[in-house]
């Protein structure tokens, strides 16, 4: 797979990865996921989340790869499903923030791991990664240089990689900053809980 790197033209390739980055350094759904889970639960729950967005990013880019992806995006009711079964589940976060124990360790007792899960099941059920997939990653394939599909592994990994350590960096700052303010947990709880009620109007409204 990884073969395939060199046949991209050098412009190609770093035009690709300049975009990225910058879509990457833009807070968008991702990083206040993670921003609110640094917040709760400090740097090592806040990187947990990002690694959860990436692999959320490697779940939609093999269904982009697989063709399923075009699929969804060509049924609307499914797309409303996802979209609905998403903002639930934030809601259902959000309210699980603002109303933790103040005195709770981490993410409202909850562990890295399971941050790591909340934040892919977070991003693998939003229809605008898939739909943004589908429409960035083809601009920059050439059936030239071999099997469209596998070009999009390709990229897709690459723009993974580096949305998850822009993200999980994201996570970390936040979780260092939750450090200064330690003494304010229920208000740290609640901020955390409005982003996430926030991301859930926002994916109905997308």
């Amino acid at each position: 797979m990884w073969d395939l790197i060199p046949t991209f033209p050098r412009e190609t390739i770093l035009a690709f990865l300049a975009a990225g980055l910058l879509l990457n350094l833009t807070p968008g759904a991702d990083v206040m996921f993670a921003t609110a889970s640094g917040l709760r639960g400090g740097p090592r729950v806040g990187v947990a989340a990002g690694l959860g967005v990436g692999l959320g990013g490697i779940w939609h880019v093999g269904l982009a790869t697989l063709g399923l992806s075009a699929l969804i995006a060509a049924w609307p009711p499914g797309l409303q499903v996802l979209k609905w079964l998403g903002a639930a589940y934030l809601l259902w976060l959000a309210w699980a923030s603002c109303t933790a124990p103040a005195a709770a360790p981490g993410l409202g007792g909850l562990t890295a791991r399971a941050a790591l899960w909340r934040s892919f099941v977070t991003n693998a059920l939003n229809p605008k990664v898939a739909l943004f997939i589908l429409a960035f990653l083809p601009q920059f394939t050439d059936p030239a240089r071999g099997p469209v599909a596998a070009q999009i592994l390709v990229l897709g990994a690459l723009f993974t990689l580096t949305g998850t350590c822009v993200t999980a960096a994201y996570g970390a700052l936040a979780g260092i900053l939750r450090a200064s303010i330690a003494g304010r947990m229920s208000l740290l709880n609640r901020i955390a809980g409005g982003m996430l009620a926030i991301l859930a109007l926002r994916m109905v409204r997308g």
